[in-house]
């Protein structure tokens, strides 16, 4: 792909934001003027769906253009990274890139240590995996910055727990009984993106084009937006969960306990123990978080602008996964392939090379995020990746409704502590969407275009056992497929 200038590139990826949480998309409880913004400036994908409804195998995929599996990083929690596994950010700084993080990485444990990073290219690593002061000093780059401002995390955090590094948590001696986080100023995403831009400025103008990576922890839980971003919202003015009384009835078993003990396995609060107020008091600081989040993101824009350099940086804004939040009467996440958790936000953005005002209905896949950046950049994509360039449609020669005929996604003993019996796959075709777990006799099958919002698993009805074994063998051939490994390159005949 021939180029006059090399591209910079922001890839902005929050954390646990589902699909529906973007204004002019469609959400009317919440205010994202920055990101509303962007969406008219670039593509925005509005069927984009993550491989693994968890951190590390999403991260591990999008970061390589390679499906989960195949990485062999499928949980959270692992001890180290495969070594035969080349991240596009390393291929990327092999090219002559300089190549900067600020927040999580996550591609592996990262719990009672720092994580141990993998040949990944970054030169300038700001690392953060979570706020919480839980890491020995100076490990938790967030933590230090707090301190050169004087200020100590337990004395500004008003959040249940302060620390996150063991389970049960540590529970906070100066909890109120309503968590909330620090100030805007001083919070971990804000931080993040002042990183971002004492990177940006650190490198700009050289000779060298430049990617930073932003990963702020938000909107995971614990939801602890700040004070002054909640009373932005009124709980009442705040939607209830996506629940049909009865629905669980046709839900797999996992899913049925976790309604009664709390999602994740227990970790999250029971569904029946919540009033109205409290649900809807979770989408407040859910949403209270994303527009915090949107504040900051629209910070980086307006900076970038400042300096000039907005015109030839691609900007990426996405997020790894969902949150169940209530809906279907779970919250967290797991073994759960709802469109809470498995459709999230993508949308793609560079005034000088990529069409304007554009939404895409397209299925498309975040494997597809390193090849088309490896395009966008001016290089081959690599043999060895398994996603499909998104470069066509974001510059007009190709439909930009069609990309791939189907979505796949994956939990594959995914959380230590929780589902630990589901390997599961899911097959979505953009109406149907199958859900197979291997070695239970129980699955799910939704009709998107008849049941939007999934309350009528059609698993057991009779009328569907064509059509759901028609989708079981879609779903076997789509797993097999998209695990093709040509890592070994194959180029002779023998």
């Amino acid at each position: 792909m021939a180029q006059e200038k090399p591209l910079n590139i922001v890839w902005f990826c929050t954390d646990q934001q589902r699909w529906d949480t973007i204004g002019c998309l469609g959400n009317p409880y919440i205010k994202t003027p920055n990101i509303d913004k962007f969406v008219s400036e670039g593509v925005t994908f509005t069927r984009a769906y993550t491989q693994a409804p968890v951190c590390t195998p999403s991260r591990s995929c999008f970061l390589t253009g390679r499906y989960p599996r195949t990485t062999k990083a499928f949980y959270n929690g692992n001890d180290n990274y495969s070594k035969d596994e080349k991240l596009v950010t390393k291929l990327l700084a092999d090219e002559g890139y300089v190549c900067g993080l600020s927040g999580k990485l996550h591609l592996t444990s990262a719990q009672g240590r720092m994580e141990n990073r993998t040949d990944d290219g970054y030169t300038y690593v700001q690392w953060s995996e979570h706020p919480n002061d839980d890491w020995l000093h100076g490990e938790n780059c967030y933590q230090n910055w707090l301190k050169e401002k004087g200020l100590k995390w337990a004395d500004i955090y008003g959040g249940k727990y302060t620390s996150m590094a063991t389970w049960p948590p540590t529970p906070n001696p100066n909890f109120t009984g309503k968590t909330v986080g620090v100030p805007a100023e001083y919070h971990q995403t804000t931080w993040c993106v002042e990183k971002a831009i004492e990177f940006i400025e650190e490198n700009r103008g050289k000779d060298r084009p430049w990617l930073i990576s932003l990963n702020p922890y938000d909107p995971h839980p614990p939801l602890d937006p700040p004070q002054e971003y909640k009373d932005k919202l009124k709980v009442e003015d705040m939607p209830l969960p996506l629940w049909k009384e009865g629905e669980l009835e046709n839900k797999p078993p996992h899913q049925q306990r976790d309604f009664y003990i709390g999602g994740q396995e227990g970790q999250a609060e029971p569904f029946p123990e919540l009033t109205d107020y409290e649900k809807r008091e979770h989408f407040r600081d859910y949403y209270a978080e994303i527009e915090l989040v949107d504040d900051q993101f629209g910070r980086l824009m307006d900076y970038l602008d400042k300096i000039g350099e907005r015109e030839n940086t691609v900007v990426i804004y996405m997020s790894d996964h969902g949150e169940m939040n209530g809906d279907h009467g779970l919250y967290w996440k797991g073994a759960y392939f709802y469109e809470a958790l498995t459709h999230v936000p993508l949308i793609i953005s560079c005034p000088s090379r990529i069409l304007q005002n554009v939404k895409s209905n397209a299925l498309v896949e975040l494997v597809d995020l390193a090849p088309t950046l490896m395009e966008l950049a001016g290089y081959e994509v690599p043999y060895f990746m398994q996603g499909k360039s998104l470069v066509p449609i974001l510059t007009g020669t190709a439909d930009k409704d069609h990309h791939k005929d189907s979505v796949y996604s994956e939990f594959y003993h995914c959380l230590k502590g929780t589902h630990e019996d589901i390997y599961a796959t899911m097959y979505f075709d953009g109406r149907y969407k199958i859900v197979n777990y291997h070695g239970k006799e129980f699955g799910e099958l939704y009709d998107l275009e008849n049941d939007p919002c999934e309350f009528d698993n059609l698993w057991n009805k009779e009328s569907y056992q064509v059509l759901k074994h028609e989708l079981i063998k879609k779903n076997f051939d789509s797993a097999i497929m998209k695990n093709m490994d040509f890592s070994m390159h194959l180029i002779n005949e023998y």
